[in-house]
C-alpha cells in the first residue's frame, strides 16, 4: 500500500520545492510521511470545514494550493482559524501538503492550465526564473563516459528546449597519482598515472542538482570523480511566473471579455477601458499578479488577466494593455482540476476527492 511518503515524492518531482519563491511555504506542512495513504482531498485553501470534509470522506491527506501556515506559528491554541485548522488536522491524523508558487513556476502548472482554458497558442513565461540553469563539467575515462551520461540524462540533465540528451565532449589526457590510502580504479599507489579521458559539459535545471550529482558519483568509476558546477546567466525558458500567448483568431475587446467570462466561469471582471484594437496576444498570471504587469507590457500583450490589482495599478494600463482583474479565487480555481489530473496519473487506485467547500472569503452583491 502506498504511503504519504510516496505521494510527497511524486508531487515534488512535478513541482520541486526549490522552485517556490523565497517568501513561500510549500511542501508537507502537517503530518507523518510514514502513514499509509488512504484518500486525498484536493482543495484551493485549507479551512476547518475542509479538514472536516476530509474526515467525512475518509481522506487522510489534503493537497492544497495556498499554504495554511504562511508566516509561521508561534503557538497552537484555538484563537485563530489557522491554529484551529492545524489543530484539527493533527487531532485526526490528516496530513496537509501544499503546492503554491512552485506549481506556479513549473511549465505545466497553474498558468499553463489557465492558458489552456483560454485556448492560447505559442505560450511562454512572462518572467523566467533567474539562476535556474547550471552547467556540469566532469571528467571521465573514455570507456565509461557513455554510462555516466546515460545516468545523468535519465534524471533530467542535458535538456535544451525541445532537445534531450545534449552534451559536449572533448578528449584529452588526464593524470593523477594515488597515495597509499587511495583505492584507485586505475593506477598504483605513488605512481603517476595518465589516462585517456573525456571532458564532458552538460546543462541542467539547477533544482535537479542533487539528483544529478548523486547519479554522477554512483556511476563514475573513479573513487574521487573530478567535476564542477557553474550557474549560468541564461535562464530556463520554461520555468517562471505568468504566461503569455496568442489566440487562434483575434477578437474585439468586448467579445473577448464575454469569451473570458465563459471560459473561466466568471461572474465579475474588473477591467480598464477597452483598447482600440483587436485582442490577439493575451498575458495572464494566476493569483496576485500585478507585479507582472510590466512584463505583460514588454510582451506587447493586448490584455493582462490576473487579480488583486490596486486602484492606482489600473492607471498603468495607459490605453495600451487592458487589465482584466478576475479576482484571486476565480484566478486559481482550476488549480484543483490540475492537481487532480496529476494525481490520477499516479494514484488512480486511491480515492481522489475534489473539495466541495467554497473557500472563497469574498462575496459579491
Amino acid at each position: 500500500m502506498a504511503q504519504i511518503y510516496d505521494l510527497v515524492q511524486y508531487l515534488e518531482t512535478l513541482a520541486p520545492l526549490a522552485l517556490q519563491e523565497s517568501y513561500d511555504n510549500c511542501g508537507l506542512l502537517v503530518g507523518n510521511i510514514s502513514l499509509d495513504l488512504k484518500g486525498i482531498l484536493i482543495t484551493l485553501d485549507v479551512t476547518e470545514q475542509v479538514v472536516q470534509e476530509a474526515l467525512d470522506k475518509r481522506c487522510n491527506v489534503i493537497v492544497a494550493h495556498h499554504p495554511i501556515i504562511f508566516k509561521g506559528l508561534k503557538k497552537l491554541t484555538p484563537d485563530t482559524y489557522t491554529q484551529r485548522t492545524v489543530l484539527a488536522a493533527i487531532k485526526h491524523d490528516i496530513a496537509i501538503y501544499v503546492m503554491h508558487t512552485n506549481l506556479d513556476n513549473v511549465w505545466l502548472g497553474v498558468n499553463h492550465k489557465i492558458a489552456q482554458k483560454l485556448g492560447l497558442e505559442n505560450c511562454k513565461p512572462l518572467q523566467t526564473l533567474t539562476s535556474s540553469l547550471a552547467k556540469l563539467t566532469f571528467y571521465s575515462p573514455s570507456s565509461h563516459t557513455h554510462k555516466v551520461l546515460a545516468a545523468i540524462h535519465a534524471v533530467g540533465a542535458g535538456v535544451v528546449g525541445n532537445y534531450t540528451q545534449c552534451a559536449f565532449t572533448t578528449t584529452g589526457t588526464g593524470q593523477f597519482q594515488p597515495n597509499d590510502l587511495a583505492k584507485p580504479f586505475l593506477g598504483i599507489a605513488q605512481q603517476l598515472e595518465k589516462v585517456n579521458e573525456d571532458r564532458v559539459e552538460v546543462i541542467f535545471p539547477l533544482y535537479l542538482q542533487s539528483s544529478i550529482l548523486y547519479q554522477l558519483k554512483a556511476t563514475h568509476p573513479y573513487e574521487e570523480p573530478a567535476f564542477d558546477v557553474s550557474v549560468l546567466a541564461n535562464n530556463h525558458p520554461q520555468l517562471g511566473a505568468g504566461r503569455y500567448g496568442t489566440l487562434a483568431q483575434p477578437m474585439l475587446p468586448k467579445d473577448f471579455m464575454v469569451y473570458l467570462k465563459e471560459k473561466l466561469s466568471l461572474t465579475l471582471v474588473r477591467h480598464t477601458t477597452f483598447v482600440n484594437k483587436p485582442i490577439r496576444t493575451v498575458a495572464l498570471c494566476g493569483g496576485s499578479g500585478s507585479f507582472l504587469f510590466g512584463a505583460a507590457q514588454k510582451a506587447k500583450a493586448d490584455v493582462y488577466i490576473s487579480s488583486d490589482f490596486k486602484y492606482h495599478d489600473f492607471f498603468d494600463a495607459d490605453q495600451h494593455t487592458m487589465i482584466a482583474d478576475i479576482n484571486h479565487y476565480e484566478a486559481e480555481y482550476f488549480t484543483k482540476e490540475l492537481i487532480y489530473e496529476y494525481l490520477n496519473q499516479k494514484f488512480a487506485n486511491i480515492a481522489l476527492v475534489l473539495s466541495k467547500v467554497n473557500t472563497n472569503p469574498i462575496s459579491y452583491l
